[in-house]
């Protein structure tokens, strides 16, 4: 058999599942490569918790050059600057290229602050979307706690992460509690789901009823249906419409602090290959996580096109949560395989969801099988038990990481007894 170059790009949570899921599956047969821009693994669930100060970036990053010389993959920290799929061909932005046999793209997604005017940590709002953004967003958070005020918290139009934007809501309202400011902040929680819960999956379970007693317990106001026009210096203008699309109220809310999660796009070094991308440069695949264009491409993670389950007042996406993810990584390792070996890809993701969204006291877990509807599981949960569980899990998946494993036998046992398998 050939020894083929397989190359992963990025190194998020699908990322690194994949290269130690291939080397699990392929062995030292073939040649493993792991491309990221950044120098280190980040545990992107933790960036609430970095907003806050109740983590920094050294407890939630692993080195990777170290790591992957430790488990025989090599790696190159370089960014993509452009794919050239006829030729098998990352060119990167320092003018090398990385050859592949077999491509995987895990990118994750570029954040598109620029599509609202003053959104963003260049803007006048913070982010959770990576540890960096996490760590300048608790340096302005400590500065509002001088001089506390009104806070806004949220995701804008065209976002399909909504599980961050209520952790950090909750999060935050848990440590102004603890600081004993909380009656100095009217917090406004401004988001484009129809209604609160909706999470981009048309609820799960009662995720409606849950987290809307969660804020009414917590006094977080709450608009739903919002489109954020602009933001300005302390200020955010937002449209909030009505079921038909029309605009209902303009609110125009001051803000001392703020953090909105911005929409979703694909990253510029995969915008507009035709037949590789969809136009918000999200790459299609087939059921297989595979193109169907460039057969020898798959994609996983944030960064593959998925449609929206439902036509909604203002634009909302469907988010790819963790366990998901790691159903799509398998489902890939054991497809490259088959390749490799001269047999047609069969294997296809189960893309169930299990979710813990911590809440700094408590928090809500919800179990969907599939992700998206219909469902042959459709659970939710609340309780301290939640906000227990997410601390365990941080533990649990860095150690993974550092011990080069994407599943332990407890962890395996556990799955099937929820009858929550990865594959079909």
């Amino acid at each position: 058999m050939k020894k083929s170059n397989i190359v992963v790009l990025g190194a998020g949570l699908g990322g690194i599942s994949m290269v130690f899921d291939l080397k699990a599956e392929l062995g030292k047969d073939h040649r493993i490569v792991l491309v990221n821009k950044t120098e280190s693994f980040q545990f992107t669930p933790s960036n609430p918790w970095v907003g806050v100060g109740w983590r920094n970036k050294g407890d939630i990053t692993i080195e990777l050059a170290p790591l992957m010389a430790k488990h025989g993959i090599d790696f190159i920290q370089a960014s993509a600057s452009k794919l050239h799929p006829e030729d098998n061909r990352i060119e990167m932005e320092d003018g090398s290229s990385v050859d592949y046999d077999y491509l995987v793209i895990a990118t994750g997604p570029e954040l598109a602050f620029d599509e609202v005017e003053g959104l963003g940590p260049d803007g006048y709002t913070q982010s959770v979307c990576t540890v960096d953004h996490a760590t300048q967003a608790n340096v302005a958070f400590e500065a509002f706690c001088a001089d506390p005020g009104p806070m806004v918290v949220g995701a804008v139009q065209g976002a399909s992460c909504y599980g961050p934007a209520y952790e950090y809501a909750m999060i935050l309202d848990k440590e102004l509690r603890t600081r004993k400011i909380r009656d100095k902040v009217p917090i406004t929680f401004v988001t484009a789901e129809p209604y609160v819960g909706h999470l981009g999956l048309g609820g799960v379970g009662d995720t409606k009823g849950m987290l809307e007693h969660e804020m009414r317990q917590r006094s977080v106001r709450w608009i739903t249906n919002a489109k954020v026009e602009k933001v300005e210096a302390g200020s955010m203008t937002v449209s909030e419409l009505n079921d038909d699309g029309s605009e209902k109220t303009r609110h125009e809310l001051p803000f001392k602090y703020s953090m909105m999660l911005p929409a979703f796009r694909g990253i510029a070094a995969v915008r507009d290959i035709e037949g590789l991308v969809n136009p918000r440069g999200f790459i299609i695949v087939d059921k297989h996580q595979r193109n169907p264009k460039f057969p020898n491409i798959f994609g996983i993670g944030v960064a593959i096109a998925i449609a929206p389950l439902e036509k909604t007042p203002v634009p909302t996406g469907v988010p790819k949560t963790g366990y998901m993810i790691e159903s799509m990584v398998l489902a890939t390792a054991k497809n490259i395989k088959a390749l490799l070996e001269d047999r047609a890809p069969e294997d296809e993701a189960t893309w169930n969801a299990f979710c813990l969204a911590d809440f700094g006291d408590r928090g809500v877990a919800f179990l969907a099988q599939p992700q998206n509807p219909p469902r042959n599981v459709n659970w939710a949960a609340e309780g301290m038990w939640v906000h227990l569980a997410k601390v365990a899990f941080e533990k649990y998946f860095m150690h993974k990481v550092r011990k080069g494993i994407t599943e332990t036998y407890y962890e395996s046992a556990i799955m099937k007894m929820l009858a929550m398998h990865k594959l079909k």
